[in-house]
């Protein structure tokens, strides 16, 4: 593994950028758009489909696989709530969750460097910026900053009854909005918020077990398995490699 491999969380998005491994058959609560630097990368989705392609918008929920093909390749990740998402979803259901070769070509690699680094997804999808629709149910957005923002007392605030009650909703009633709103379960949501906590603590220390701990994993093994649920690939394969965790306001 190349010494470049850097990973960015801002509020509303995540950037990973080097090399990694294939993944294993995986899906998350979040779209992302996978872009190749140095190449094409392969992609599998659906009942046999594959295609190789320079970049890809891959929709939150949809069961992939992505193969680098040992090039260096960008990961965006957007919050299913953020305005560049929402503008996605007419797109991804008109498409069917996988839009290939989306990205505007870019020549020089400092030009695609600035604009990943600075979250420019207009520069880089004519498909992004569209009318997102009406504002998020204020409701999902209290829920979200539970997830995001955890007291010390976590484990009793993020369970889905204590989110539905803190929103005066009963459990189901507030499962059916979160979906509606999110595109994703709660549940999903959830462990995905997890791991995007984990992640986070790698700014602190570069130890998994100690990110395990700052994602409010039960352990290092507990957290393992999600993240694999979550990306495809083991933790250490994707995270021990990182030589830059940044953090934006």
């Amino acid at each position: 593994m190349p010494a470049t491999n850097t990973l960015t969380l801002c509020t509303d998005k995540a950037l990973y950028v080097g090399e990694i491994p294939a993944t294993g058959w995986h899906c998350h609560a979040a779209p992302v758009l996978l872009i190749g630097l140095s190449g094409r990368f392969a992609l599998h989705w659906g009942a046999g489909r594959a295609e190789t392609c320079r970049s890809a918008l891959v929709a939150a929920g949809v069961e992939h696989v992505f193969d680098p093909c040992g090039e260096t390749v960008a990961l965006v990740y957007l919050e299913p709530d953020s305005h560049e998402a929402r503008s996605l979803r007419r797109p991804f259901e008109q498409l069917g969750g996988v839009v290939l070769d989306v990205a505007v070509p870019v020549a020089a690699r400092s030009t695609m460097d600035t604009y990943l680094r600075h979250f420019d997804l207009p520069a880089l999808l004519p498909c992004v910026g569209g009318d997102p629709g009406r504002p998020l149910d204020a409701r999902v957005a209290r829920s979200l900053q539970a997830l995001r923002h955890p007291p010390q007392e976590r484990r009793e605030r993020i369970a889905r009854a204590g989110l539905a009650t803190g929103v005066q909703l009963s459990t189901s009633r507030f499962n059916h909005l979160f979906r509606a709103e999110m595109g994703v379960s709660l549940r999903s949501y959830r462990v995905w918020s997890q791991v995007r906590l984990a992640m986070a603590g790698l700014a602190v220390s570069p130890r998994l077990t100690d990110a395990a701990l700052h994602g409010e994993f039960a352990d290092s093994a507990h957290f393992s398995r999600m993240f694999r649920q979550t990306f495809g690939m083991t933790p250490s394969s994707v995270l021990k490699p990182l030589r830059q965790v940044t953090l934006l306001a």
